[in-house]
């Protein structure tokens, strides 16, 4: 029997399942809807589905170094809870061993491992623990050294912050000083020039709005700005930061006295930038009753 794009569109509203899988499914019972949507439960791709419209703000963030090569990768469960899973955590360093070897958060995804997609390894993985789940992004970077810090560790190179610094010089000491500064800070980028000019100039106008609230001549405003937009730098880049190992130095005199230059940095958080829908429990209990 024909598949049609109406019968799979059919099956996905029906299911959730995604598109690949809503038409294996059909071709693998011939058509027959009801069969289609058992054959989707029994391989799990249903149960999987009906979670992807949870909010996965919570998991782990693993890094990996190997060589000259970095790689920082953020998986996302529902609660914290699963972060702390052994299943989960051993699942997690298995795909950050497979990021070593690729670009990209797509190329991740579609890379093997065990002899599964990564995006099949987490549909199953959604299908047994029974949270919603995403390999949400990936870093990388390369240097001479790259060092690597987990803050708050929950297994070896595992945590809810990730942090890469990638140096020429220096020791591995002082990297992980650095990285344990950038994970506490969080620097918007390594230094002036890696700013978002946007970003910079939207600073910019939100000083100068401040200052001419003060009534104070343009030629007077343009010198406090100047200061301003210096405090500024030194507060959002990483080499003008006072380094929290001793804050009498920049981060960036700290490395050149000791030899090193930082070349750059990733930082992942967990949960970084997702919006969460809190709810009170009278409301979860209603949902959930209502399936």
């Amino acid at each position: 029997m024909a598949i049609t794009a109406s019968m799979v569109k059919e099956l996905r509203d029906t299911t959730g399942a995604g598109m690949m899988d809503a038409k294996k499914a059909l071709t693998e019972t011939n058509g027959d809807m009801e069969a289609a949507v058992d054959w989707l439960r029994t391989k799990g791709l249903a149960k999987a589905a009906k979670k992807s419209g949870r909010t996965a703000a919570e998991g782990l963030v693993a890094v990996k170094v190997d060589g000259g090569r970095g790689v920082a990768v953020e998986v996302n469960s529902e609660t914290d809870f699963v972060g702390k899973n052994a299943d989960f955590q051993k699942m997690v360093s298995g795909i950050a061993d497979v990021a070593t070897g690729v670009s990209d958060i797509d190329a991740l995804n579609a890379a093997d491992m065990g002899g599964k997609p990564v995006s099949t390894v987490i549909t199953d993985a959604i299908a047994k623990i029974g949270e919603n789940m995403s390999v949400r992004r990936m870093q990388s970077i390369e240097g001479e050294q790259v060092v690597s810090y987990v803050h708050n560790a929950v297994a070896p190179g595992m945590g809810k912050i990730g942090v890469l610094v990638a140096m020429t010089g220096g020791n591995e000491e002082l990297g992980k000083q650095i990285a344990m500064h950038i994970a506490a800070v969080n620097p918007a980028s390594l230094s002036e020039a890696d700013l978002d000019p946007a970003v910079v100039e939207k600073e910019k106008q939100v000083q100068m709005d401040i200052a001419r609230e003060s009534g104070k001549p343009e030629a007077v405003i343009e010198k406090m700005i100047t200061g301003r937009m210096q405090k500024y730098m030194s507060e959002v880049t990483l080499l003008n930061q006072a380094f929290v190992v001793n804050p009498d130095l920049s981060v960036g005199k700290a490395a050149e006295e000791a030899g090193a230059t930082i070349t750059g940095f990733v930082r992942l958080e967990v949960g970084e930038g997702i919006e969460v829908v809190k709810e009170d429990f009278a409301a979860e209990v209603a949902k959930a009753a209502k399936g």
